[in-house]
């Protein structure tokens, strides 16, 4: 029995055992791919992958139809919920994400890691911000969808619905303000903290657009996930452009720095 035992135990070793091999070899390189590169860059690279597969598979459904019956469904079960506490609410979380409150945002933001000596990290908020303007502006002539009519908005709106351009200007302003505050923070806590506080304004101010009735809920997930996929196309690029700068001059990136105090990196 023992001897049977131990000849299946070869033979199947004799198949593991370079499975095995290759699965480490694979886990190897690629902790030394990521080492390379670095996380935020393979990071941006995932995200901004991923979120132009989300859009593309929303804007099909939305193009062909498919999402109207839910859309309308969600607009009317929200409309069904109103209350005068709620409706102040929303109109306050809402203007998180206006172009003035926006704008305002990428000033502050921007002043601070100038004088900071940030400048590549200005640099990319700036160009993730007014690109993303830009991009979504050309969506929406696209896709020239009409807004929801389910009940009175409880705002104006002037440009057409897909995709909603509050969501996908909180998923880019806050998205990167958080990322360049992660980024150059050294505590491990504190980035979290700061990305997921990013996380919750996104969401409530996306929520916000279904409860105002100016928004159906493909519109919502269409602006955030290429909202999404523009800011961290654009931090992927910022860490590659100082990767390989860096290996010319290693004091390109002195600047950029996490701030000082507090334990190393990763702690």
């Amino acid at each position: 029995m023992d001897e049977r035992r131990s000849e299946k135990r070869g033979k199947l070793s004799a198949y593991s055992t370079p499975v095995y091999k290759a699965l480490r070899a694979s886990v190897e390189k690629a902790g030394t791919l990521a080492g390379a590169l670095g996380i935020f860059l393979l990071a941006g690279l995932l995200v901004a992958a991923l979120g132009t597969w989300i859009f593309e598979e929303v804007a099909d459904n939305v193009t062909a139809g498919a999402t109207q019956s839910f859309d309308v469904s969600v607009i009317r079960w929200m409309g069904a919920h109103h209350s005068k506490t709620l409706d102040a609410v929303m109109v306050e979380v809402t203007a998180l994400g206006t172009g003035t409150v926006v704008m305002m945002i990428v000033a502050v933001a921007g002043l601070f890691l100038v004088l900071t000596q940030h400048k590549y990290s200005a640099i990319l908020l700036l160009v993730s911000t007014f690109g993303g303007l830009v991009l979504n502006g050309i969506l929406k002539l696209g896709f020239n969808r009409p807004r929801p009519s389910i009940f009175l908005p409880e705002v104006n709106t002037v440009s057409s619905s897909f995709p909603s351009g509050h969501a996908m200007s909180a998923a880019i302003v806050y998205g990167t303000v958080a990322y360049l505050a992660a980024r150059l923070h050294r505590r491990r806590w504190a980035r979290v903290l700061v990305m997921t506080a990013a996380f919750i304004v996104i969401v409530l101010i996306s929520v916000s657009r279904l409860y105002l009735g100016v928004h159906y809920p493909s519109d919502v997930v269409g602006g955030v996930a290429i909202g999404l996929a523009w800011a961290a196309f654009c931090m992927a690029t910022l860490e590659a452009i100082q990767k390989f700068a860096a290996r010319r001059d290693p004091k390109i990136l002195q600047e950029e720095k996490p701030a000082p105090g507090g334990p190393p990196a990763g702690s």
